[in-house]
């Protein structure tokens, strides 16, 4: 197999997680972010398991994984359940591509869980605060309020707050696939949960270690991104003593879905040395 599915299930501490690998070559791991899923790395993977062997799931309360309503799925969670994933898989020091909030689980899960990694590339990740925007905000504060409107609400403001993400736009196909898993009951009360747990406590804590991750990093980010802007990649940079940074012209939050070949060109050189 060589293009992305999840035709694997394991049990992690925040229960069932789907998850799916392909290709042959040094491990890889890619890390989603939020709102999303793995699918987010489906135009990417075909092409990165031509060199490595990719691994690759959803994570708690993500996708087709789990909801667990009594269990935290925040970042603090999610670093633990990402070492998790590694021993299912059998990884040692994998190299790792990380988007969003996939950058702040990762991170915390090296700094202070002691995870290791080959090299590590961090692409428009949340780490640096603020982490969103007044509209991220806001949510939080009344999570549960938004998790009572409507269905037809509900589904306007899931399509509106996705499609916000992207500098140009993405294929219909994929705008409707990133928005399926949050429109039945259970879904909705998950989306709104994830804007209650934000809490930049969890990456406060490790900020004053980022010199000190024990790998080669690469920051990638675009230069159009409406949600964590330029400036944020910038300075997480700056924080993490000058590592290499590219910066892509044109793309929006998403690039993996904007723009593959571009994003592709962009990362590779990353990945291999």
């Amino acid at each position: 197999m060589t293009g992305w599915g999840l035709h694997e299930r394991f049990q992690t501490s925040a229960g069932v997680v789907a998850a799916g690998r392909s290709g042959t070559g040094p491990a890889l791991v890619l890390a989603h972010g939020w709102p999303w899923s793995s699918f987010s790395w489906h135009r990417v993977i075909a092409t990165l398991s031509k060199r490595f062997t990719v691994y690759w799931y959803d994570m708690p309360d993500f996708g087709a994984s789990e909801r667990r309503a009594d269990r935290a799925s925040g970042i603090d969670a999610q670093a633990h359940v990402f070492a998790e994933m590694l021993d299912h898989f059998d990884l040692r020091a994998p190299t790792v591509w990380a988007h969003d909030f996939g950058g702040a689980i990762t991170l915390r899960a090296h700094l202070m869980g002691g995870v290791d990694y080959a090299r590590l590339v961090l692409m428009n990740v949340v780490m640096m605060r603020p982490w969103g925007s007044g509209f991220f905000d806001h949510v939080k504060r009344n999570a549960d309020v938004f998790a009572a409107v409507p269905p037809h609400i509900h589904k306007g403001i899931t399509q509106a707050y996705i499609s916000g993400a992207f500098a140009h736009g993405i294929a219909r196909a994929d705008l409707d696939h990133l928005v399926a898993p949050w429109l039945d009951a259970e879904d909705q009360t998950a989306f709104y949960r994830q804007f209650a747990q934000a809490d930049e406590a969890l990456t406060e804590a490790f900020e004053d270690r980022l010199a000190q991750v024990r790998c080669p990093v690469h920051i990638l980010w675009d230069a159009d991104d409406p949600w964590i802007p330029l400036a944020h990649g910038r300075d997480l940079a700056l924080a993490m003593g000058g590592p290499p940074m590219t910066e892509l012209p044109g793309l929006g939050h998403m690039p993996q879905l904007e723009n593959a070949d571009a994003t592709l060109r962009a990362v590779l050189p990353a990945l291999t040395t």
